[in-house]
């Protein structure tokens, strides 16, 4: 036979080799390791449909393991599947002991498993430069993003505020009510582990020139006030909340949010009841929006802030 073991590793990873021509590769070997290439590194980052990771990394978590071998093996047995040598050299089966922080509830699996790809295709300061993106969005992010089709819609997000699996998944719990060991757990880690994927692999993209770098706006002037008018900020969960308070008299009586970093969907829902509350009470003791607790803290801090500004 002709092929080098080399290519036959690409072949058999792409699954074109028949049984036959499988009998016919010869063992390897004492004799025969020398002559095997080991892969060269850094390996050469090959793109993936994000919507194919996200499915595989999903399913993944039932049956690899849990979090952290659902993020590498979602994303290697794509890439072995698709082009083969040298991305069918590693099981990722082998990152199962990153499941549940690590068995410690420490650094969240699905970003241990973030980090071997990141490791896989980069070198120190790039591989660094991705890893803190990804730290500083998995802090700020409410999960669960991805919506798998044969379940029903995710009824609460939450923010974990830190990199650990004690905090992402205890904050979960304590705005859903379930324990971990329920399947409703499950199924909210399953979906995180295939957000963490897919930023994994935007992030890949934009570094490799396969995907554009998103806009960054730039920050709008701030805009001219009167007598009665108050800017104020809080805290949310994608930075700085922004509001402008108009006062009629003692009275407010309106709060127009300028700027926030809050999530489409889940945290800027908050918006509207929570200024609202706030209007018809006349007061900044209102109750928080549900799903969506640290926006809403957000909107009740940057109005106080507002109001801290007015003459007595």
């Amino acid at each position: 036979m002709n092929k080098t073991r080399r290519e036959f590793l690409s072949l058999a990873g792409k699954g074109i080799l028949g049984a036959a021509a499988i009998a016919t590769v010869p063992a390897v070997t004492t004799a025969h390791a020398a002559e095997i290439e080991a892969p060269a590194w850094p390996w050469t980052y090959q793109p993936l449909d994000k919507e194919e990771v996200k499915a595989r990394v999903y399913a993944n978590f039932s049956t690899h393991g849990g979090c952290c071998a659902a993020v590498a093996s979602g994303i290697l047995e794509l890439m072995a599947e698709k082009y083969g040598y040298p991305y069918n050299q590693i099981n990722g089966r082998m990152f199962a002991n990153g499941g549940g922080g690590y068995g410690r509830r420490n650094l969240c699996g699905s970003l241990g498993g973030a980090f071997a790809i990141l490791g896989c295709f980069l070198t120190g300061s790039d591989s660094g430069k991705l890893r803190n993106e990804l730290y500083s969005w998995y802090e700020t992010t409410a999960f669960p993003l991805y919506q798998p089709a044969d379940k029903p819609e995710h009824p609460v997000h939450s923010v974990s505020g830190s990199e650990l699996c004690k905090d992402s998944v205890g904050n979960w719990m304590a705005a859903s009510g379930y324990e971990f060991g329920t399947p409703e757990r499950a199924t909210r880690c399953a979906c995180l582990s295939a957000d963490v994927a897919e930023k994994t692999i935007t992030l890949l993209n934009i570094h490799f020139g396969y995907e554009a770098a998103p806009v960054v706006e730039e920050p709008a002037a701030e805009p001219e006030l009167a007598a009665n008018e108050y800017i104020g900020v809080g805290k949310g969960f994608g930075g700085e909340v922004k509001v402008k308070v108009t006062m009629d008299g003692n009275k407010i009586a309106k709060i127009e949010v300028l700027s926030h970093g809050e999530t489409a969907g889940i945290g800027d829902a908050a918006i509207k009841p929570v200024t609202d509350a706030i209007i018809a009470a006349n007061s900044t003791t209102v109750d928080v929006h549900s799903g969506a607790t640290v926006t809403s803290n957000a909107l009740i801090e940057a109005v106080n802030n507002a109001l801290a500004q007015i003459k007595k």
